[in-house]
């Protein structure tokens, strides 16, 4: 649980309630944008529910809008024309296939979401493939399932691609070592594993050679550390997008770092596994890739930190960078070509913190046929002793 200020509220219900105008015209493009932010647990109605505190389930959609509205507000600055609409993927009281039904979203030229929902993906995304609107999705769950529809754009690389990206950093650092794959048990390891392991089957260099280790959640750490060698150096690979899993196979690695010299690299979510940080992790080298990689010494990031903080007493997260850049870049793309954005995506002219490299991923029976866009470009992220540089 998290207070927060009266002034936020403030701005939460003036975001919910009307309509954001960038500049008066007779007729501006209409942008959507969508975040699960929870607004019915924090109201009762008009009035904020007794405790005046936000739980955690709520922050991430209400860092996104915030990020949206300082950059609508950067926008305006530069005589942008435009009409901005959020919504609330969660108020139970507006539905999405309600919302989709309505005016406002039969002349909208763009929409942004941040997704927890694989449903909403797939509701949202058919609406943009039946009315052709460029559906940009700004975080995970990623493509949803989503197939046949060249509207659909994910920012957020697909696990696959998160997997290709790491096999080949681990080919041109770590050809000559034994890659120890550890995983539990479950489907989701067993798809990544298969994964690595048709990766290796399909590449035109040297295979990498793995050796797969499979733990229970309740493993010891002399049963993770039988395995490692203390005269070389052990590069691992957490095959898990189980969190508490991955924590432990950090911890039980970062108390034998005086005897062992050890990488992991890990999944695509240690981007926000905050537990990362703390020091019983900080021993060991943790390596992991992510498509966002924000600079906070990029005077862009200190503007946007600093009218935050003026704004509303804090520091900002990814999460307002993602809402502030989605909205920021997307929209001067949309100025620019019109209805013909959806072929500029990968332009690079108006690149604000993250290069976006957009490809359209074809279908594997039909050709002719684009299942989704995605961006390719990943960053590889490496945390030591608490530090975290970017390697690529």
């Amino acid at each position: 649980m998290k207070t927060i200020t009266w002034n936020l509220i403030v701005i939460v219900l003036l975001g919910f309630v009307c309509n954001t105008k960038l500049m008066a015209q007779s007729v501006p493009y209409k942008i959507a944008v969508f975040a699960p932010v929870y607004l019915d647990s924090a109201f009762d109605g008009n009035d904020i529910k007794p405790g005046n505190t936000l739980s955690k389930n709520i922050l991430p959609g209400l860092d996104f809008y915030n990020g949206v509205m300082l950059a609508v507000d950067s926008l305006q600055n530069e005589g942008i024309q435009a009409e901005v609409y959020f919504y609330d993927l969660k108020n139970a009281g507006l539905p999405l296939h309600t919302i989709l039904e309505q005016e406002p979203m039969q002349q909208v030229s763009l929409i942004i979401a941040a997704f927890n929902n694989i449903a909403d993906i797939k509701t949202l995304a058919g609406f943009a493939a039946e009315k052709k609107i460029p559906l940009i999705s700004s975080t995970l769950p990623n493509n949803g399932g989503v197939s046949g529809n060249p509207y659909f754009t994910v920012i957020n690389p697909t696990l696959k691609t998160h997997c290709e990206e790491l096999y080949k950093y681990l080919q041109r650092n770590f050809s000559t070592n034994t890659i120890l794959f550890f995983k539990r048990k479950g489907a989701v390891e067993n798809w990544i594993l298969s994964a690595f392991s048709d990766i290796a089957r399909n590449t035109p260099s040297l295979p990498l050679k793995m050796k797969t280790i499979e733990l229970s959640d309740t493993f010891t750490v002399n049963q993770a550390l039988q395995y490692l060698d203390s005269t070389r150096k052990n590069i691992l690979i957490c095959g898990s997008l189980n969190e508490n899993f991955s924590i432990r196979l950090v911890k039980s690695l970062s108390l034998a770092a005086g005897s062992y010299n050890t990488t992991i690299v890990g999944m695509p979510n240690w981007d926000a596994l905050r537990d990362l940080d703390k020091p019983d992790c900080k021993a060991v080298d943790i390596i992991y890739t992510t498509p966002y990689n924000f600079n906070r010494n990029d005077k862009t990031i200190i503007a946007v930190t600093n009218k935050y903080r003026n704004l509303l007493n804090g520091r900002p997260g990814d999460m307002v960078f993602k809402g502030y850049e989605s909205m920021f870049h997307f929209t001067k793309l949309l100025q620019e070509h019109g209805n013909e954005m959806n072929y500029y995506l990968s332009e690079k002219k108006f690149k604000l913190f993250n290069d976006f490299d957009i490809r359209p991923v074809i279908n594997k029976t039909n050709r002719l046929q684009t299942d989704y866009q995605e961006n390719r470009k990943l960053y590889f992220i490496k945390k030591n002793s608490g530090q975290i540089k970017s390697i690529s």
